[in-house]
């Protein structure tokens, strides 16, 4: 795989610190695009300047997660937020009220809609704003 694929992906799949490790590389002409990402020699990263980087969040790359909070013993609301505390106060803002759990999901969760299977990371797109509400579940009698 090249490096440009393996950065590329960073981007989608929200990979902050790689991203960054690859961006400094790059920037000090230690790789180039075009290399094989096998023969990368992350030990020529200055971890200083790359964590630097990921602090100023230097290309942007926002890390989000998919959270599940409980409304009630059957139903849950499925929220994207960019930590926990962001999705339980966004819950508290929207619902008034505390939900009884909160759980972070994958992003690649598949879930199902009619004939169409989709991932969180896909749904994710749909949206501009974070946090925001993806979804409602309820439980069947159980």
């Amino acid at each position: 795989m090249l490096v440009r694929e393996v950065y590329e992906d960073c981007f989608h799949f929200n990979e902050s610190t790689l991203a960054h490790c690859i961006y400094h590389l790059l920037e000090e002409e230690k790789i180039s695009l075009d290399d094989d990402m096998a023969k990368v020699d992350f030990k020529q990263v200055d971890n200083q300047k790359v964590a630097t980087m990921i602090q100023n969040n230097l290309l942007g790359i926002n890390k989000f997660g998919i959270f599940s909070l409980k409304m009630n013993q059957k139903e849950f609301v499925f929220i994207f937020a960019n930590s926990k505390q962001e999705a339980i106060q966004y819950y508290h803002d929207t619902f008034y009220t505390s939900p009884l759990n909160c759980h972070e999901y994958t992003l690649d969760y598949q879930l199902a809609r009619g004939n169409k299977v989709f991932s969180f990371r896909e749904m994710r797109k749909d949206f501009e704003n974070i946090p925001a509400i993806a979804g409602f579940f309820e439980k069947e009698n159980f």
